[in-house]
C-alpha cells in the first residue's frame, strides 16, 4: 500500500471496488530578496496552546486514508471512492494535509463480490498487506483523521499495517476515526484503533453512508464541517 502525500484536492486512488458492505533556473536575487525568502522557509513556532510544530500547511492536522473505486455496494461502479471524498470534505474543513494509503501489491478486484471475498480471506488469516512507499514524518501532526471503508465489520486489514508501523509515531497524538459504510456505522473503529494506538487519544468518530458520499455531498459536506468545527477546527 502507497501513502500518497497531496493536499486537500489530491485524487483518490483507482483499483477495486470499495467495499463498505458487511462486508501532488531560477534568476539571481538581490540581498534582500534572498533574505526574504530565507525566512519564508524557517520552520514555524510552536502554536500558543504549547502542542508543538504545525504540520506541513502549518494546521498541525492530518487526514490518513484508504479508499476503493470500482464496483462498489448500493451504487453500482464509481470513479472516486466514498472515503477519498469524505477524507477531502475533512481535509478541507480542517485545513488538513492528506495522505493516501495505496497498496504496494494491488491485488483487490474491482467487482464487489471478489473484493469481499479477498477482504475476508485477509480478515481471516490476519493479513498485513504492505503498502508502497514512505509515510512523511508524522511529528509536526498532532490530530490524526484516519478513515476507510467498513470491511467485514472492520478496519480493512491494510490499515492494521499502518497503525503497526506508526502506533509509537502516534503516540501521544488524538486520532479521530471515520468510517464509510452501508449499515455498519462505525463498526467499533474507535475501540479498534485506541487497541492498536494504545498511547493515543481517540477522539469521536464519524460515519457516513457510501450511498451519501456518492450522491448527497452537499449533506455530507454539512455533516462533516460541524462534525470537525464540534472539536474546535
Amino acid at each position: 500500500m502507497a501513502l500518497a502525500l497531496m493536499g486537500c484536492g489530491g485524487s483518490s486512488a483507482r483499483g477495486a471496488g470499495e467495499s463498505t458492505a458487511p462486508p501532488e533556473q531560477e534568476a539571481a536575487k538581490t540581498q534582500e530578496d534572498k533574505e526574504a525568502d530565507e525566512s519564508k522557509t524557517e520552520p514555524s513556532a510552536a502554536p500558543e496552546d504549547g502542542k508543538g510544530e504545525r504540520g506541513g500547511n502549518g494546521s498541525g492536522v492530518l487526514v490518513v486514508y484508504f479508499s476503493r473505486t470500482g464496483e462498489q455496494y448500493e451504487v453500482g461502479v464509481i470513479e472516486e471512492g466514498n472515503t477519498a471524498i469524505v477524507a477531502q470534505m475533512i481535509g478541507e474543513a480542517a485545513g488538513a494535509d492528506l495522505f493516501e494509503i495505496l497498496p504496494a501489491d494491488d491485488h483487490y478486484p474491482e467487482t464487489y463480490e471478489e473484493l469481499t471475498e479477498v477482504a475476508k480471506d485477509e480478515q481471516r488469516k490476519k493479513a498485513r498487506p504492505a503498502y508502497a512507499g514512505e509515510v512523511p514524518d508524522l511529528t509536526p501532526y498532532q490530530t490524526v483523521f484516519i478513515g476507510s471503508p467498513v470491511w467485514w465489520g472492520d478496519w480493512p486489514m491494510i490499515m492494521y499495517s499502518f497503525f503497526e508501523d506508526h502506533a509509537e509515531d502516534l503516540a501521544g497524538k488524538t486520532l479521530i476515526p471515520f468510517s464509510t459504510h452501508e449499515g455498519s456505522g462505525l463498526a467499533g473503529f474507535d475501540r479498534k484503533l485506541s487497541s492498536a494506538c494504545p498511547e493515543s487519544t481517540v477522539g469521536e468518530g464519524l460515519a457516513v453512508r457510501g450511498y451519501d458520499a456518492q450522491n448527497d455531498r452537499e449533506a455530507v459536506r454539512s455533516r462533516v464541517e460541524s462534525w470537525v468545527l464540534s472539536m474546535g477546527f
